[in-house]
């Protein structure tokens, strides 16, 4: 007499859940038209610069080589962490409730969790491959025009590391958004407006206006990014300019003198310290992080 035996339906853990969704959804990423779209972005930006410095050889970028990262680098990367966060986090769980595939997906043993998890993963690693491409191209530019020199310092690395690490707190403040919104189009909206636009004003204004330092501010935090490539010109003896390698300092204040009266206006910049800079990337990433994810676990497919 043979004992029937009843088949058992394995349920992946927890874990293999998300190696499966970030497989999935890296794939789709990269056979996305958002992937070709902001990669022809960065290598147009970086095409333009290339031409640029070819073409009027600027005595400012091509003084030193950390003068030249502080002008390629330090200028775009941070612009580039913002874009890709939007393009690749925008829409990665809003598209669930608007695409209806959530509706396909939730039914089933998937821990939602899971599911954002796995997003996040292959949104991070789709747009670290944007930006180690722009590293890579900036450094071949280093290699031309500064050859038998370090094109690599440890200021570079620390830069990278630091764009790296901002890259966390913007796909987890995308992602936030994503999850707030069931239409794809207002999340990504939102936060490509508070990222691009919407929060370097606000730094402004209460740093220029109010003369309050914006340490609630990401873009203030991922100052960093730049300011540790910053140098400072200064004349040798032989008469030749060195630069040194100086962070900015915390607090600079200025006064002006206008009119015929001679007012006096003094004017007060502020200048993210890097262990205040790494704070702020914290919080925000661990903040909008377990936000985003409470909201996707409470909202309904309905």
């Amino acid at each position: 007499m043979t004992q029937s035996s009843t088949p058992r339906n394995n349920v992946p853990n927890s874990m293999a859940q998300v190696g499966i969704t970030m497989r999935y959804t890296f794939r789709d990423y990269l056979r996305s038209r958002r992937f070709a779209i902001l990669l022809v972005i960065m290598l147009l930006v970086s095409a333009i610069l290339t031409i640029v410095v070819a073409h009027y050889r600027p005595a400012g970028p091509l003084a030193s080589v950390l003068s030249f990262y502080s002008t390629w680098w330090g200028s775009f990367a941070t612009f580039l962490v913002a874009l890709s966060g939007v393009f690749f986090g925008g829409d990665a769980i809003s598209g669930e409730f608007q695409n209806k595939t959530g509706y396909f997906t939730i039914p089933n043993p998937v821990r939602r969790s899971s599911v954002y998890v796995g997003k996040w993963i292959s949104a991070f690693i789709a747009s670290s491959i944007i930006l180690f491409v722009f590293a890579a191209i900036t450094i071949a530019n280093v290699a031309y025009y500064f050859p038998g020199q370090n094109v690599i310092p440890w200021q570079f690395a620390e830069s990278f590391l630091f764009a790296w690490f901002y890259l966390v707190a913007v796909l987890g403040f995308t992602f936030f958004f994503s999850s707030l919104f069931k239409t794809t189009s207002y999340s990504i909206l939102v936060s490509a407006l508070l990222l691009l636009v919407a929060f370097a004003i606000i730094e402004g204004l209460v740093s220029d206006l109010a003369q309050i330092e914006p340490w609630f501010i990401l873009s203030y935090g991922s100052q960093i990014v730049g300011n540790v490539l910053a140098v400072t010109p200064h004349l040798l003896p032989s008469g030749q300019i060195s630069y040194v390698p100086t962070y900015p300092a915390h607090i600079v204040t200025t006064t002006s003198t206008f009119g015929p009266r001679a007012v006096k206006v003094t004017i007060t910049t502020f200048n993210v310290t890097i262990p205040e800079g790494l704070a702020i990337i914290t919080a925000y990433f661990v903040v909008t992080a377990i936000l985003g994810l409470a909201l996707f676990e409470r909202k309904e497919f309905n």
